[in-house]
This record gives C-alpha cells, sequence and structure tokens, in this order.
C-alpha cells in the first residue's frame, strides 16, 4: 500500500508539475528512507500520526543530516500526504503543521575574472588526445559563457549546435526551454569541435556505429557524457590552472557567470531568465555575493580602512 502512494505520487509529479528527473530521484530515495524508517517501528502511510513524522525528523538530526537535507525531506513528505489527501487516501496531512528545520542559506562560491581565464586556458591542453583537449575546452567555455547548469550542458543534442548559432536552445528543469546567448569565444570553441565530433562520426559510420544524436557522447545511460565524468575532468583542470580545485565544480561556474553579469551591470531579471530560475528571489543571491565582495574590497583598500601605525 505505502510504496503504491510513493510510485503514484512520483508518476503524477513527473506527468502533472514537470518534476525533472533528477528531483524524482531524490524525492525517491527521501521517502524511501522515510518508508522504511516508518515499517521499522510498523507504521503505514494511511494511519501515520504527526508525531511519528516529529520522531523522523529527530531520527535525521541525530544521524547528522545537514539543515538543508532536513527541510528537503519534510518537504517532499509534506507534498505526498498534500497527495494522498487530494487522492482521498488519508483525511489529514500530519506533516502539514510541522516546522522545519529551515535550510541555511550560505552565499555561492564563485571564481575570479582571472581564475576563471586560467581554467579556460587549462581545458585547452586537459586531455590526452586532441579530441578530448577541443571537448573539454567547448565544455568550460559554454558553462561559462551561458550559466547552465552541469545536467543541462551534457544532455546537449547536437542539432543544437548546428549552423553556427548565435544563440543555443536549453531545456531546463520542468522541461521548461530558454534562448541563451553564446560568447564569441564560446562558438569559436563549439566550432571546433563539432568539426572534429563529425569528422570522427564519418569514421565510425564506416566501421558500422550509429552517429550519437548528443553533443558530447559518453559512456552513460542516456548516451551522454555524465556529470559525474565532467565533475571529475574540471576537478583536473583546476589543478593545471592553479587554482583550489576544492573551490571549482561545474556549479561553481555557473555562480561566476552570474557574479560577473551582475558586477558588470547586467539587470537581474535578465540573469534570471538566462539561469533559469523560476523566482526573482533565487537570483538575488548574487547581489549578496556581490555585496560581500565590494566590502572586503573597502576594507582591504580604503585607506582608512587600514589600521594606524
Amino acid at each position: 500500500m505505502s510504496e503504491r502512494w510513493i510510485s503514484t505520487f512520483l508518476d503524477a509529479q513527473a506527468a502533472e508539475a514537470n518534476a525533472a528527473r533528477n528531483t524524482l530521484l531524490a524525492y525517491g530515495r527521501d521517502l524511501k528512507d522515510f518508508l522504511d524508517w516508518s515499517a521499522r517501528r510498523g507504521l503505514g502511510l494511511e494511519s501515520l500520526p504527526k508525531s511519528a513524522v516529529e520522531d523522523y525528523l529527530v531520527s535525521c538530526e541525530a544521524e547528522g543530516l545537514s539543515k538543508a537535507t532536513r527541510a528537503r525531506r519534510l518537504s517532499v513528505i509534506r507534498q505526498l500526504f498534500r497527495f494522498a489527501h487530494d487522492e482521498g487516501w488519508r483525511t489529514d496531512n500530519p506533516a502539514l503543521r510541522i516546522s522545519g528545520p529551515g535550510a541555511s542559506q550560505r552565499l555561492p562560491k564563485t571564481l575570479s575574472h582571472d581564475e576563471v581565464e586560467r581554467l579556460l586556458d587549462a581545458s585547452r591542453t586537459k586531455g590526452r588526445t586532441l579530441g578530448e583537449r577541443l571537448r573539454n575546452a567547448a565544455l568550460v567555455e559554454l558553462l561559462y559563457a551561458t550559466g547552465m547548469r552541469v545536467s543541462e550542458l551534457v544532455g546537449l543534442p547536437v542539432s543544437a549546435a548546428r549552423g553556427e548559432p548565435k544563440m543555443i536552445l536549453v531545456r531546463g528543469k520542468g522541461d521548461k526551454e530558454r534562448l541563451v546567448p553564446l560568447s564569441t569565444p564560446a562558438r569559436a570553441a563549439l566550432g571546433e569541435w563539432l568539426a572534429w565530433r563529425d569528422a570522427e562520426d564519418v569514421r565510425l559510420h564506416a566501421l558500422g556505429h550509429r552517429p550519437s544524436k548528443a553533443l558530447f557522447p559518453g559512456g552513460g545511460a542516456d548516451g551522454h557524457l555524465t556529470r559525474q565524468h565532467f565533475y571529475l575532468v574540471i576537478k583536473d583542470i583546476a589543478v593545471l590552472a592553479g587554482v583550489d580545485p576544492t573551490r571549482v565544480t561545474p556549479h561553481t561556474l555557473r555562480h561566476a557567470f552570474a557574479t560577473h553579469l551582475l558586477a558588470g551591470g547586467a539587470d537581474l531579471r535578465v540573469i534570471q531568465t538566462l539561469l533559469g530560475h523560476a523566482d526573482v528571489a533565487t537570483t538575488e543571491i548574487y547581489t549578496h555575493v556581490l555585496d560581500d565582495q565590494l566590502k572586503s574590497l573597502v576594507l582591504t583598500h580604503h585607506p582608512l580602512a587600514k589600521p594606524k601605525p
């Protein structure tokens, strides 16, 4: 019964709310953990009381889970019971009036212009073959030029890059599409990679292989380079660039894209559109990053901020 609730809920999220695949996977993991915890105590979702949800959250805290993780788990449990109520499976929502732990808001890590330039230069040298080096350069140039999520980047179809586009169509969360412009360096890196990739497709076709529909083919189940592979590649690129690899991830370059645009005078609403944020409040965090950088600049460079001898 309880497992059927969860599978039906996830199906509804996919069909009606257009939830992204990664979101559904996270929901599934969280709800399975909650279901297993409940089953060990002989509790079923159809009669589980509010106190049990509270006890579960306490157990999550005892496990050392972060505030953000606990807040996410409460959110999906609340959604599940709201769905159950709407379906007539329950007459109440036991998680409705439970206060969450609240996710601590941390400012996103970003990179300086100089660090990004070094990463871009290093990406052109990372790889055992010419093809790998061209692919890595295209990946990093595109990521910084567009601010795409890494899943959006590695999942791009090759058709999106045809015709030397000045803009590229990105399919984001919930299958929402948006157009993002390409910088001149990104277009050049993309063109070089595409030329090499097309030549490789011709060679592989002669050997009986079908060409990949992905812009960045890979051995993943979806036929494209995986997020995990690219995560490791960009760590190696950071080492080559002399940038602390603990500070560099694909998401860090997305943050750098937004922060540098804002520092250059771009409108917050434009950045929201380019990033694919549903709510401008999500984008506003970059104003705080910029404020922190400006404060640091004043405290380290203003003559009155320096200690008197």
